[in-house]
């Protein structure tokens, strides 16, 4: 397989490069914008970058030795075209957290300094006559049962931040109001902050992952369900060359988009890279006629189409789909943009959960941040969070969501600004 990436002022003019050097049958697997950085942004336009691939004639039919070769030089190609940023360093990553979460209870300190002695504000430093002396204020002490005024702007400050990171007012009422109940009366700041990170980590739960297929228990169907364009089948491409170069799985691929126009080449084009079957249905029904000869198979993974969430024949078809195998034998998994409008995702997660349970896929996390939209549509669904993917580089760009970083982050700043 070759596979070269393009760079041109339009998208139009990339593609065109692409088939005068590889030709007509060649592949697009990705296209993106290149945008110029620093100074350069103000003089250079954008420019359009496409991946594509030709594939050539290679026969896997071969020795398991031939096989192995035949896999790691392609993955050698993919990586030489497609450059995987390094990732950050676990202590610098858990650093940078650690200073988000100082920065905000310096801010907090500082809030009820500046709330507890208001006058400094507004004394005059431009003139020679020192200020007059302020009279100390006289402490009150607050009654047993009622709070004292730092703790409260700690508590509404800390609310605040959850807000400002995209958290729902009444979810971050409801994990302020838990917080009061499990905390003494005027808590320090760092116990209400400790507080607060616990119960979000205990609201984000448990990830669900790809499950191992139990002991004689035959194949486990794996369906990514979604809205077009959300990453469905380069999300399985990873997940599909994690279980196999990982965990060393027998996998098999099935696509039954054969709506959208190279989503079979391109899904084809990652099996090949693979060494692993896939298979074409055209309706429901032909999934079902399958079942027997995926049994060989410990995992497979089932690309449907693009529907909308609006269409409610759109959505039986789905339904039809999975209907096909029993309960206890598929996984299902929610492909969802992390970039996409808040209340379009919650209704697509909503549609979705009344057809059937599954696991949510945050995509394209490079492009926004969702730790609030991850927060809000897991609980208002009550499905659980997954993965994240984070660029369209296979297999690398895709991790399991970690309930304490999503946590550390909602409380360590802006999600925007940090």
């Amino acid at each position: 397989m070759i596979i070269k990436k393009f760079l041109a002022n339009t998208e139009k003019d990339a593609i065109e490069m692409a088939k005068r050097e590889l030709g007509g049958n060649a592949v697009v697997m990705n296209i993106k914008k290149v945008h110029p950085r620093g100074m350069a942004r103000l003089f250079v336009r954008s420019k359009v970058e496409v991946t594509a691939a030709l594939e050539e004639e290679v026969s896997y039919s071969q020795s398991k030795k031939a096989e192995d070769s035949a896999k790691e030089s392609s993955f050698d190609v993919l990586a030489g075209q497609m450059p995987v940023p390094p990732m950050p360093k676990q202590e610098d990553e858990e650093q940078s957290i650690q200073e988000k979460l100082k920065k905000l209870e310096m801010l907090l300190e500082q809030q009820m300094m500046i709330n507890t002695n208001p006058k400094e504000l507004y004394q005059d430093s431009s003139t020679d006559t020192p200020p007059a002396p302020v009279e100390e204020p006289v402490k009150v002490v607050p009654p047993e049962d009622q709070e004292d005024e730092k703790t409260v702007a700690c508590k509404e400050l800390i609310r605040q931040q959850l807000v400002q990171n995209e958290i729902e007012e009444e979810i971050a009422d409801h994990i302020m109001e838990e917080v009061n109940r499990s905390l003494p009366m005027n808590a320090s700041l760092d116990q209400i902050l400790a507080s607060v990170y616990q119960k979000l980590i205990l609201m984000l739960g448990q990830t669900y992952l790809v499950e191992k297929p139990k002991k004689d228990a035959g194949t486990k169907f794996i369906f990514f369900l979604g809205s077009t364009g959300v990453g469905k089948t380069t999300t399985i491409a990873k997940i599909a060359s994690k279980l196999k170069l990982n965990k060393n799985a027998e996998i098999a691929l099935i696509t039954a988009d054969t709506y959208r126009i190279a989503a079979v080449e391109q899904l084809k084009t990652y099996a090949n890279i693979l060494s692993v079957p896939l298979k074409v249905i055209y309706s429901p029904g032909e999934l079902s006629e399958l079942v027997e000869e995926m049994q060989q198979y410990e995992y497979c993974l089932v690309d449907t189409a693009g529907r909308s969430h609006k269409n409610k024949e759109q959505i039986e078809d789905i339904r039809s789909l999975i209907e096909q195998i029993p309960i206890a034998d598929r996984q299902i998994f929610l492909v969802l943009n992390a970039g996409a409008k808040y209340s379009d995702l919650l209704e697509i997660a909503e549609v979705y959960a009344a057809l059937t349970d599954y696991s949510i896929i945050f995509t394209k996390l490079d492009e926004t941040s969702a730790a609030g939209a991850m927060m809000n549509i897991h609980v208002r669904t009550k499905c659980p969070l997954s993965y994240v993917t984070t660029g369209q580089n296979v297999p690398d760009d895709i991790s399991e969501v970690n309930p304490q970083k999503v946590a550390k982050q909602l409380l360590g700043g802006s999600a925007k600004n940090g």
